[in-house]
C-alpha cells in the first residue's frame, strides 16, 4: 500500500478546513447570526455546538462513506482504510474522529507522529486501526460487501 505522508494529509486538511469554514459561515447567516462576532467568540454556546456537529457529521459521514475520504482527501487521490485495505464503519469513522482531538492535545504530537510511523499513522489512525492511502475507494484491498 501506499501511504499517504504528512504534507499531503495537512494540504487535505487545509481543503477540508476551508469547506467548513464555508459551510459554518452559511450556517451563520442562516441563523441570523453574524459570521464574525466578537462577542459570541467568548463563551460556548450554540455556534460551538453547531460546530461540533457538522465536524462530526462532515468527517464521519465522508470518511464512513463508500467515497472513503473527505473532500480534502478526495481532490488529493487519498482514501481512509482499515488496516487490510478495507473501507471503514461508520463506527470506526467515530472513533477516528474523536482520536483526533487526542492528537491534537500536547503540541499536536499525535498528528507529527504521521511523519515519523513506518505505515504513516497518526495516534489516532493508531487507535482506530486505520490507514490513510493514496488510491481510490474499492481498490486496495477491495471487499465487495461493503459497497452494496
Amino acid at each position: 500500500m501506499d501511504y499517504a505522508g504528512f504534507w499531503i494529509r495537512v494540504l487535505a486538511y487545509l481543503i477540508d478546513a476551508v469547506i467548513l469554514g464555508l459551510i459554518s459561515a452559511a450556517l451563520a447567516l442562516l441563523s441570523g447570526g453574524a459570521v464574525i462576532d466578537l462577542e459570541a467568540q467568548q463563551s460556548l454556546g450554540i455556534t460551538d455546538f453547531l460546530g461540533l456537529i457538522v465536524g462530526l457529521a462532515y468527517f464521519i459521514g465522508f470518511e464512513g462513506s463508500q467515497m472513503q475520504a473527505t473532500p480534502g482527501k478526495k481532490v488529493l487521490g487519498l482514501i481512509v482504510t482499515d488496516m487490510q485495505g478495507r473501507r471503514i464503519s461508520y463506527p470506526r469513522a467515530a472513533g477516528r474522529y474523536f482520536g483526533k482531538i487526542l492528537s491534537g492535545f500536547i503540541l499536536l504530537i499525535g498528528y507529527i507522529m504521521v511523519a515519523f510511523t513506518e505505515k504513516k499513522q497518526g495516534l489516532h489512525d493508531l487507535l482506530a486501526s486505520t490507514l490513510v492511502v493514496k488510491g481510490q475507494p474499492g481498490m486496495v484491498g477491495y471487499d465487495p460487501s461493503v459497497f452494496e
